[in-house]
């Protein structure tokens, strides 16, 4: 079910999808040989390429097979393909108007040369960024809280958020987390949403399920809901994830071996996908304890300020993947108090991961995706 909000944002990307992907064609076509530039052949492999994600996910919708995931990886790629020819095309353009105004300007064959070098980064950048999102690493980061346990405890978490797992990131990718899973032995795991990229159909296809039943925490691995996961079909997701052995917080605390609650938030989507609404920070925490600490998962970092009011120990984020592709780091930076990283507020500790997986093209150029292992230390530890 989409709501007014959902259809607005949809409409909105679609618009500015077809817009760019205009600019784009006539951006090329400047750079083909005259013959090229009328060409149907040329207009209508421009315009499969364009949609072929879109062919692609609605194609899964009804059968999922070879077609439907070829079509899902061009579209796919052809994102971050989209980005990097706009930017280019853009600083020619510019430059080209610029020429033009002083009575200058750039002769065609230089113009072509220029197209066509923008081309050759972008397959180079494209190469670079798919093999570094290939290779997760993984992230240590140890924290002291405060807070008034009486149990002495350090304890290892394994923390993967933004796995995206689908016909993009499959089992070879799920496998180097099981094998970090087993290597750390850790008391907790946790992934703090879109564990599951869209349509869980092709994971369910896959039985990567099976794979998932393998990780395994002394005291158990939980998950929330991203946006992904209500894109998707947020019931279908989260039945699939209790399943196989994922406990799925949902505006929903637990206490953990009597040292601290465990506290998942519903992503802020939920309004955008039906008509309910997620119970407030206030609401989650009325109930608790406050002699411990609390350790909450909220995928979308935003209003931090909120979490630290209320004395929150540790929020743990993601969704970001600050930007995934540079330069759209500056964006998630201007957009979000922390991209990426750890960030300190008062005594409420922050982590927002930049991800395990990717969304769209599988890519990742300006950052790395992770897993984290924090090495949590409440108070009076031995």
């Amino acid at each position: 079910m989409f709501t007014l909000r959902a259809i607005l944002f949809y409409g909105t990307f679609f618009t500015l999808y077809t817009a760019i992907n205009l600019y784009i064609f006539f951006g090329c076509r400047r750079a083909l040989l005259p013959e090229w530039r009328v060409s149907r052949r040329f207009g209508l492999f421009f315009l499969f390429v364009a949609a072929s994600f879109v062919l692609g996910r609605g194609l899964e919708n009804y059968w999922i097979s070879p077609i439907s995931a070829a079509l899902i990886w061009i579209g796919s790629f052809w994102f971050a393909v989209m980005l990097y020819f706009f930017l280019g095309f853009l600083v020619l353009d510019l430059v080209r108007l610029g020429g033009s105004l002083l009575g200058g300007g750039l002769s065609l064959k230089v113009e072509r040369l220029a197209r066509a070098a923008v081309g050759l980064t972008t397959f180079l950048l494209i190469l670079a960024g798919y093999l570094n999102g290939l290779n997760p690493r993984l992230k240590t980061l140890e924290i002291n809280l405060q807070g008034s346990a009486e149990a002495n405890r350090s304890l290892d978490f394994l923390v993967a958020s933004d796995i995206h797992l689908g016909t993009i990131v499959g089992e070879s990718r799920l496998e180097r987390l099981i094998k970090t899973s087993e290597e750390l032995k850790p008391d907790l795991v946790l992934f703090p949403g879109d564990v599951l990229d869209e349509d869980p159909q092709t994971v369910m296809r896959d039985s990567v399920g099976n794979m998932l039943r393998s990780i395994k925490a002394k005291h158990g691995v939980f998950a929330i809901t991203g946006n992904h996961e209500y894109i998707g079909g947020v019931e279908r997701a989260c039945r699939y994830l209790e399943e196989h052995g994922i406990k799925v917080l949902r505006d929903q605390a637990v206490l953990i071996d009597g040292l601290f609650y465990l506290v998942g938030r519903e992503d802020r989507s939920i309004s955008s996908f039906t008509e309910k609404k997620r119970k407030s920070l206030q609401e989650l925490l009325a109930p608790l304890d406050r002699s411990l600490p609390v350790i909450l998962m909220d995928h979308q970092p935003f209003e931090l300020q909120e979490a630290a009011r209320f004395g929150v120990a540790l929020q743990l984020s993601g969704h970001t993947h600050h930007g995934q592709l540079w330069p759209l780091n500056f964006l998630t930076s201007l957009i979000y108090e922390v991209s990426w990283g750890h960030l300190k507020k008062g005594d409420t500790h922050f982590y927002v991961s930049s991800g395990y997986g990717t969304w769209g093209p599988p890519v990742r150029i300006g950052n790395h995706p992770e897993m984290l292992h924090i090495r949590l230390r409440i108070p009076g530890g031995r």
